[in-house]
């Protein structure tokens, strides 16, 4: 699966991206990356990108936090349940909310965000963490593309965060709405850069 990169000239404003950025790696859990998971798909290229970023960050004290979707009950989110069932096999104490072990050495007390809708700041302590660290800047990767990053990507700058969105540690299992959303997210909400670019604003920090 490959990503092409968005081009420059949609960018209607330049945003220089802040001194204090996060990572948020958005739903790298084993329910959204394992294939035999009905949420799944084959996202090894995207888990490997995500590993060099989030070395990268950590490298250069940048903090990194993950999103699982975690559900104790039938009451929490059950209007996106019902639309999407596969949900259901997210529940508390499965090993498909746990974040995939090629990032364990990088869970940290406090930096694993739990959610119950696709945004990883509806209803979660992701906002007050990040206000804390005095974050200007938030780097966003995830699965998938079209869902759960496009809604935290937007989300983010309603919280008046600059916004980068990283095409290569993004995944969907459809490619044009992996495509769409990178377009989109570009257009309006953040900067699509490529890891390289990210890599170098955390090592220029």
């Amino acid at each position: 699966m490959t990503t092409k990169l968005i081009d420059s000239d949609l960018v209607i404003g330049q945003l220089q991206l802040g001194k204090r950025p996060a990572v948020i790696a958005v739903d790298f859990s084993n329910g959204f990356t394992n294939k035999e998971s009905p949420l799944g798909g084959e996202f090894e290229t995207q888990l490997e990108a995500n590993l060099k970023l989030v070395s990268a960050a950590s490298d250069n004290n940048v903090p990194v936090f993950f999103t699982t979707v975690v559900y104790d009950n039938e009451q929490q989110a059950s209007v996106f349940r019902q639309r999407l069932p596969d949900l259901n096999i997210l529940q508390r104490g499965s090993h498909w909310v746990d974040i995939h072990q090629k990032f364990s050495e990088y869970i940290k007390l406090g930096n694993i965000i739990e959610k119950q809708h696709p945004s990883a700041f509806f209803s979660t302590s992701l906002a007050s963490k990040l206000a804390a660290l005095k974050v200007d800047s938030l780097i966003i990767t995830g699965l998938t593309t079209s869902g759960c990053v496009r809604a935290t990507c937007v989300d983010g700058l309603q919280h008046n965060l600059l916004c980068a969105v990283v095409p290569e540690a993004c995944g969907d299992r459809n490619q044009s709405a992996h495509e769409m959303s990178l377009h989109d997210m570009h257009a309006k909400y953040a900067q699509v850069l490529p890891l390289t670019k990210v890599i170098e604003y955390f090592e220029s920090l």
